[in-house]
C-alpha cells in the first residue's frame, strides 16, 4: 500500500500527517509506504516547519528526513490512496486525475475520522497555537486510516 499526504505547501500539515501515519505502520508492522506532497511548489526541498517538527518530536516521533515536494500528476497513478488537508488541495488534485480510478483514490483525510462532514484540517502557518490541534486530528484519522485499510 502507497499513501500519500497533501496540503499546500509540505511544511506543515502533510508532513505531519506522513510522520503521524509512518509510526502507526512501523507499530502495526505494516508493508506501507507513505509520503507527501503540496499542491504549491513554494517550499519544495525544504524540511517541514520547524513547529511541525516541534509538535512531532512533543509526540516521539522525527519528521526532519522528510523534504517537501510538489505534487504531480503522476502520483495519481503511483499511489493507493491520496489524502488531502482541505477541499481546495483536494479539488487541485482531482482536476488533474484524468479518469474515475484515478479520482477514487482522493480523500478529504478528515473524513477518516469523521465521515461525510468534509472537515479541513486548518493550516497552522500563519500563528503558533494550531499546531498541537492539527496533530490531535490528524492522528485520530491516521488510526482510522490504518483500521479501514489493514484487513
Amino acid at each position: 500500500m502507497k499513501v500519500l499526504m497533501v496540503c499546500l505547501g509540505n511544511i506543515c500539515r502533510s508532513p505531519l500527517a506522513e510522520g503521524i501515519l509512518k509510526n502507526k505502520v512501523a507499530e502495526y508492522h505494516l508493508d506501507w509506504e507513505i509520503d507527501s506532497a503540496g499542491t504549491g511548489s513554494w517550499h519544495v526541498g525544504n524540511l517541514p516547519d520547524s513547529r511541525s517538527i516541534a509538535v512531532a518530536k512533543n509526540h516521539g516521533i522525527d519528521i526532519t528526513d522528510q523534504r517537501a515536494m510538489q505534487f504531480e500528476p503522476n502520483h495519481l497513478n503511483a499511489f493507493d490512496l491520496i489524502f488531502a488537508m482541505d477541499a481546495s488541495n483536494y479539488q487541485n488534485i482531482i482536476r488533474l486525475a484524468e479518469n474515475e480510478d484515478q479520482k477514487k483514490k482522493v480523500h478529504l483525510i478528515m473524513n477518516m475520522s469523521r465521515p461525510g462532514m468534509n472537515q479541513t484540517v486548518p493550516d497552522p502557518y500563519y500563528g503558533n497555537d494550531g499546531f498541537e490541534s492539527v496533530y490531535q486530528m490528524l492522528d485520530e484519522a491516521c488510526d482510522k486510516i490504518i483500521e479501514n485499510y489493514s484487513k
